[in-house]
């Protein structure tokens, strides 16, 4: 079946699922692989739950007039979404960097859905699955797509511009994230400029932080629109104005107050409003889309609990994010308690990495830190105002958390440590 007959096959259909746990009526269904499943072996089960359609790619499975045999499934999605991306015609913003793109991401379609008809990335569906599946999620009437992109290794962003082609980009920042993967620092930069490779090569706009010096060398021969705090000349001046506890900013003469703690997030605001700003919203609008966005999926959430009061960012965490959450939390004020969990992907880079985070913290006005972590647990420690744990288990069952009262708490660690559990804890 050639493309164009499956994407009219597809029009008819709710929205594309690989998840048989998730089909909802009229689902395409996607049966793909993976090192400990085949999806082919849930076609007629994702036929029973009310799938439409289901497209395999292995004969024996192709026992009904709802299966579509293809030779590669997942090269079927990736072709899919790179069709129905034209049919809808419309701008496509990317997004990629090593902290805070999901909140940017998030941000940018707060602002910019306050005059137009958006679809995003959900949660942080950001690979090679997860950028088919945000496209083939927009409907007929989206006006601008907005597309996070994930990578640990090499040629993975360019690959998921090559799905996207996107007309926009921006990449938040370059950080210690996915060291193992990338090769070191040098590697992050590398991968991740991909896209801006891509969006030079085609001629397409890149959104700039003119604070950051390796985003304005990479950007030199692009077509360019710039924000920043500086006296460069840029296209938007947004200054930062505070962040106790939430940060704040000037634009156009406007105070903007978000829900968002840390000046870390200063430059995932500014992006934002930029961004809004060359699509020409309102900047009464701008602000209302920045000030009414509420953090989730423990992504630097305020917590009240009891007597405390908890900063939960334990969504993700490497070198780059903790160091500055770190800092942002020793300007806050009252009794400070800083549990950290062990970053992870770090590689040969794991052992000094977090020996760099233990002597920060240490030398830090936080008055109580928590290690959790095997990574955390090997670094030296000598302070009386620190403890560090092995396992997760460990902690549960050898402090009593109970007894932390009237203090501030920073949670913050890598996914795979789920230091959200520790809520339970309090």
């Amino acid at each position: 079946m050639k493309i164009e007959q499956l994407h009219n096959l597809f029009l008819g259909c709710h929205s594309a699922c690989t998840d048989t746990r998730k089909i909802k009526p009229n689902d395409m269904f996607f049966a793909l692989k993976g090192d400990n499943f085949n999806g082919n072996t849930y076609a007629e089960q994702a036929i029973e739950s009310g799938a439409k359609y289901c497209i395999i790619d292995e004969a024996e499975f192709n026992t009904s007039s709802q299966t579509i045999l293809v030779n590669n499934v997942l090269e079927t999605l990736q072709e899919l979404a790179t069709f129905h991306r034209t049919f809808l015609n419309i701008p496509i913003i990317a997004l990629t960097g090593s902290n805070g793109k999901t909140t940017t991401k998030e941000l940018i379609n707060a602002t910019l859905s306050q005059k137009y008809r958006t679809t995003a990335t959900v949660g942080n569906l950001n690979n090679h699955i997860g950028v088919p599946l945000t496209l083939l999620s927009m409907p007929k009437d989206t006006e601008i797509g907005i597309v996070e992109m994930g990578a640990n290794h090499q040629k993975e962003i360019e690959f998921l511009c090559t799905i996207a082609q996107p007309d926009y980009g921006y990449i938040t920042n370059f950080g210690k994230a996915h060291l193992e993967g990338f090769g070191g620092v040098k590697g992050v930069i590398k991968g991740k400029s991909e896209m801006y490779t891509y969006l030079i090569k085609n001629n397409k706009t890149i959104f700039v932080n003119a604070n950051d010096p390796i985003q304005v060398k990479k950007t030199k021969k692009a077509n360019i629109f710039t924000f920043g705090n500086t006296v460069l000349g840029t296209d938007i001046s947004i200054s930062f104005v505070e962040a106790q506890p939430f940060v704040s900013c000037l634009y156009n003469s406007l105070i903007i107050q978000s829900q968002l703690i840390g000046e870390y997030n200063f430059n995932n605001i500014a992006a934002a409003i930029t961004i809004a700003n060359y699509f020409k919203v309102e900047d009464s609008k701008i602000k209302q889309g920045i000030e009414n966005y509420v953090p989730a999926n423990n992504r630097s959430q305020v917590i009240a609990k009891g007597s405390n009061k908890i900063i939960l960012d334990a969504y993700n965490a490497n070198p780059s994010s903790m160091r500055v959450a770190l800092l942002n939390f020793e300007k806050q004020k009252g009794f400070k308690t800083a549990i950290l969990g062990d970053m992870f992907e770090l590689g040969k880079e794991a052992k000094a990495e977090h020996q760099i985070i233990v002597d920060l913290a240490l030398s830090l006005d936080i008055d109580a830190i928590i290690f959790v972590g095997e990574n955390f647990y090997q670094s030296k420690l000598k302070s009386k105002k620190a403890i560090k744990y092995k396992l997760f288990e460990d902690l549960k069952n050898q402090a009593d958390l109970s007894l932390i009262q009237n203090s501030l708490l920073l949670i913050k660690g890598s996914r795979g440590m789920a230091l959200e559990r520790i809520l339970e804890l309090l």
